[in-house]
């Protein structure tokens, strides 16, 4: 008897100290994501002192390559004709992932492709990831004041299409494959109804974005 229950303590130590370590799935050992309320909001430190920032990038160039980033998510997302939880959810993975990640080291319009790709997919609806890339050229050429022209189907193409792939792996490891997100807007929407609000359409709108682009 009480060498069966050593027996089951031993494997219980060892099954604990595996949880603390990670997953073993046949005789590799993989890390292994735990949320709980400790840790489901960033931390002060890292909220101030990014990747981004100790890779010696300003500030405020971060918020302003952040808030572009958005912006791009955005107006593609429209031209996409994507649900508006599906750009809301692309941005936060691209906030989310920048937070550990710098944008010296990654391209902010390629992670924004990325971030659009996969939110299509999380949200069910999903997108081509050529009509993707056509999108973000569309608004780039719009950016720099040129004609809108089809982009080639030529290597550059290829090249880029493999560099958006690669990089919505690269978010997704990031993140630990943690990519649901719960959005607040229907529960504001909610409160707006209970409160007998929801006919105001500019207040119920706010819940999505403030009406002077802030």
């Amino acid at each position: 008897g009480d060498g069966r229950v050593g027996s089951r303590r031993a494997r219980s130590g060892s099954s604990d100290k595996m949880a603390a370590s990670g997953i073993l799935i046949g005789d590799k050992l993989y890390s292994s994501i735990a949320l709980t309320l400790e840790n489901c909001l960033i931390s002060e430190e890292k909220l101030f002192l990014t990747a981004s920032v100790s890779d010696g990038l300003d500030p405020e160039v971060e918020t302003d390559l952040r808030i572009v980033g958005c912006e791009l998510i955005q107006a593609a997302g429209i031209l996409l004709k994507l649900p508006q939880v599906a750009m809301a959810t692309g941005q936060v993975l691209f906030q989310r992932f920048f937070y550990s990640k710098s944008f010296v080291k990654h391209p902010m319009e390629i992670l924004s492709m990325a971030c659009v790709h996969l939110a299509s997919k999380i949200e069910e609806d999903p997108r081509r990831i050529r009509d993707v890339i056509n999108v973000f050229h569309h608004l780039r050429k719009l950016r720099e004041k040129k004609s809108p022209a089809p982009l080639l189907l030529d290597q550059s193409y290829v090249n880029l299409k493999n560099q958006v792939i690669k990089a919505e792996r690269r978010v997704l490891k990031e993140l630990g494959f943690c990519v649901h997100v719960k959005h607040p807007h229907k529960i504001i929407v909610m409160y707006l109804q209970v409160l007998e609000c929801e006919r105001n359409r500019p207040l119920v709108q706010t819940a999505w974005v403030d009406p002077d682009g802030k």
